[in-house]
């Protein structure tokens, strides 16, 4: 049960007591999105394209499919992570998926020119890293922090800025001194020799937030339980299917701009490394920003924020159709669509938290990654049977660019903050306080 209400009044400062308490989560939460199934490949897999053409004849639109394929099996991965981290906690299945996704990557470079071989393994990719999803990561997040939980889901969620700012030209250098198959041994060194020792030494099982958080969030009467809505209960709300949609449109453009930006500079004129270069400047924004939006979305009404800032990478498709070559304007669309990029995931994580509450909050999440993950499969299909057919990336720009606008315009129609009343039964949390934890 909920009542609508006005977000409370709030301090321009930030309250820095929680980051005292949770800055090992931080960290390593921030390296596991950088380094998770759901980012790494991904934002990298523009640098993959033309080696893969180049050595085994495949066309472009063949390519892509790869990215689809990993997508269309993270709509099942995302419900497997929510129901694997209610039943057994995070730390197990994060621990055993950062044994095996490094091995999975590994699997790839035997590929022998089978364009099956490409696409199955990117499949099989969303299950073997599925304790790296965002799901994961998130709930940790937002367990530990409350009144400065849009921030600390902003500062994490810098993992896929920092992704998309050194990993590109990193792989893009390594590729041109070993080959293609650099690019999987550096994939599957990332979680193997960062993240796995970082979760070993902080990550533990769920922790409740503490019991001094607002009652929205919390029911401070019933021993600091989660409130707010069942899995059910959310499935029943206009509002869920309200950011369903707007998010579902929003990704299917960001992927298309994510996946073709740099085969898309490459065609205007640019270098290998000077579009790899080029699109630093995608991660570089998506940081800055990003932390921006997690500061604002804390004191604003968030679907607000979000309006404006979907809206900058709509601008940035327009750029990409009209300077060519021109580097500097180039470097400002990738400015907005990292922009874009930065408020996509922050405002979507913390939108299933401030509005269905913490209850369930990991398979109300999951649930909702699995329908933007839909959007994400049907993209590089879509996109790269668009360039077949046309022989440009005209098409794609002009499609992103209308569904970045309908999904900015979505977001207003959101409505006001709810408040969790009491619920007979709440979803019980794990039994570690997050001060026992932080000691750890």
């Amino acid at each position: 049960m909920v009542t609508s209400t006005d977000k409370p009044k709030v301090s321009i400062a930030v309250d820095w007591t929680e980051f005292g308490q949770g800055w090992r989560v931080l960290i390593l939460a921030l390296i596991g999105i950088a380094t998770s199934v759901g980012v790494a490949p991904i934002y990298a897999f523009g640098t993959l394209v033309l080696p893969l053409q180049e050595t085994f004849g495949w066309s472009r639109g063949e390519i892509q499919s790869a990215a689809a394929f990993q997508y269309a099996s993270s709509v099942v991965a995302f419900q497997l992570a929510g129901w694997l981290n209610k039943r057994y906690g995070l730390r197990p299945v994060t621990l055993v998926s950062l044994l095996v996704l490094p091995l999975a990557y590994v699997l790839m470079t035997f590929n022998t020119g089978h364009l099956w071989q490409l696409n199955l393994g990117f499949a099989l990719l969303a299950f073997a890293g599925v304790g790296t999803l965002h799901v994961t990561w998130t709930q940790l997040t937002c367990l530990w922090f409350d009144k400065n939980r849009g921030l600390a889901l902003a500062i994490i969620l810098c993992g896929t800025g920092l992704t998309a700012l050194i990993l590109p030209s990193l792989l893009s250098w390594a590729i041109s001194q070993w080959g293609w198959r650099a690019w999987f041994w550096g994939l599957a060194a990332l979680p193997l020799m960062i993240t796995l020792p970082l979760s070993l030494l902080w990550l533990r099982s769920s922790v409740p937030v503490s019991t001094d958080h607002p009652k929205d969030l919390v029911d401070t009467s019933k021993t600091g339980r989660l409130t707010g809505l069942s899995l059910r209960e959310a499935l029943r709300s206009v509002r869920f299917w309200i950011a369903n949609c707007a998010f579902f449109l929003a990704v299917l453009g960001m992927m298309g701009m994510i996946t073709n930006a740099v085969p898309l500079m490459r065609d205007s004129g640019l270098s290998a490394a000077e579009a790899a270069s080029v699109f630093g400047a995608f991660g570089a924004s998506l940081i800055v920003g990003r932390l921006i939006i997690g500061y604002l979305v804390d004191r604003l009404w968030v679907p607000g924020v979000a309006f404006f800032v979907l809206m900058l990478p709509a601008l940035g498709c327009l750029l990409f159709t009209t300077v060519g070559a021109h580097i500097p304007l180039l470097i400002l669309a990738c400015v907005f669509a990292g922009l874009g990029a930065g408020a996509e995931m922050d405002v979507a994580s913390y939108l299933m938290a401030r509005y269905f509450g913490l209850r369930d909050y990991s398979r109300i999440f999951a649930l909702h990654m699995s329908f933007t993950a839909i959007g994400s499969t049907i993209s590089p299909v879509l996109f790269g049977t668009l360039f077949e057919k046309t022989g440009s990336y005209h098409a794609m720009l002009m499609f992103c660019m209308a569904g970045f606008a309908v999904g900015a315009l979505l977001m207003l129609a959101m409505g006001r903050y709810p408040v969790f009343a009491n619920t007979e039964h709440p979803q019980p949390a794990k039994t570690m306080t997050a001060q026992t934890a932080s000691s750890t």
